[in-house]
């Protein structure tokens, strides 16, 4: 047995629990079937979509061994270098056989109705695995947002990684740059931006620096010798920006009068309901309902944080914005 004591990380406990005895964590010595004919590795899940691309993109022409987890590697496209294994997070004994070999794991669960049986379930085969180093993918302001579905289930998955000390790094994303791509179409039709994110102001990240962060992470502990103590870092964009801002920040980029669309959620929870099931429309509903009442606006302590992690600054929602208006524009 190979066992690690680690420090506590000084996680916010918020409302789940009390605070317990961290155990000393214990994990056998890999004896993997497959040790000669694969070397340790790294194994990304959620590989296909958006952060996963990401991460992947920035784990490639490293020194380590990639493996991408699919429900179908033979349909699979990866970067040259990177090895498809077949599995899902749903299926226990499927994700059980895909860390066989695995030294280091990233783990992002999809927003699903079972999303907390995922996360423990697969952070739970992790442990009996012997990983030693996980990167779990967690949400920005978790803890605060009890009553948001998504964001309260990934902040029991953090407790758990907590509780039972497990060797991993926290990555709490605030809400995408990207998904503002979507907003095209009422930009360029309209002049509208439509993202009912409120007055108070949010700290959008973007995806880009979400897979570098996670790619860092993987490598440091993946070449560590041993298990690594716990970490978090909130990913967080360097401007705090409320609807209003945002659509002068478009005025400026596409040359056009740009307003916001305003606060109203009703309506835009009938309109998802027609494109996603009524529980996540309604996820979502609620998260807005939050950015609209709280904000999401980070401290400079976290920005000073994520840039010392990237090596850089956290990328602009104006140099995000500019790309985007030159591209859609033919510029």
């Amino acid at each position: 047995m190979v066992c690690s004591t680690y420090e506590t990380s000084g996680l916010d406990i918020g409302i789940f629990a009390a605070w317990v005895e961290r155990p000393t964590v214990c994990s056998p010595q890999r004896q993997s079937s497959h040790d000669e004919e694969f070397p340790m590795s790294i194994l990304v899940t959620g590989a296909t979509g958006t952060i996963g691309t990401q991460v992947l993109h920035h784990l490639r022409g490293t020194d380590v061994s990639v493996r991408a987890l699919t429900r179908s590697p033979a349909n699979a496209q990866f970067p040259e270098g990177v090895t498809a294994v077949a599995g899902e997070l749903a299926d226990p004994d499927s994700f059980r056989a895909a860390l066989d070999g695995v030294s280091t794991l990233f783990l992002l669960v999809p927003n699903v109705a079972d999303e907390v049986t995922q996360a423990l379930q697969a952070l739970t085969l992790a442990r009996e695995a012997g990983v030693k180093g996980i990167v779990y993918l967690s949400v920005y302001k978790g803890q605060a947002y009890v009553d948001v579905p998504h964001f309260a289930g990934k902040y029991t998955a953090e407790r758990m990684i907590e509780v039972l000390d497990l060797p991993a790094t926290v990555l709490r994303p605030a809400y995408f740059i990207q998904n503002d791509l979507r907003q095209k179409d009422p930009l360029l039709a309209a002049g509208v931006y439509g993202m009912p994110i409120g007055d108070k102001g949010i700290s959008m990240v973007d995806i880009r620096d979400i897979g570098e962060a996670a790619a860092l992470e993987l490598l440091r502990r993946e070449r560590a010798p041993a298990p690594l103590p716990r970490e978090t870092y909130e990913l967080v964009g360097p401007d705090r920006l409320n609807g209003d801002e945002l659509a002068q920040i478009w005025s400026e980029v596409l040359g056009r009068p740009v307003r916001y669309g305003g606060n109203e959620l009703a309506a835009m929870e009938g309109r998802m309901k027609t494109m996603m099931p009524a529980w996540y429309a309604m996820d979502l509903r609620l998260m807005l309902e939050r950015y609209q009442s709280d904000g999401a606006a980070a401290t400079a302590e976290e920005i000073q944080r994520f840039e010392n992690l990237l090596g850089h600054a956290p990328r602009s929602y104006r140099d995000f914005a500019n790309a985007a208006a030159a591209q859609w524009q033919g510029v």
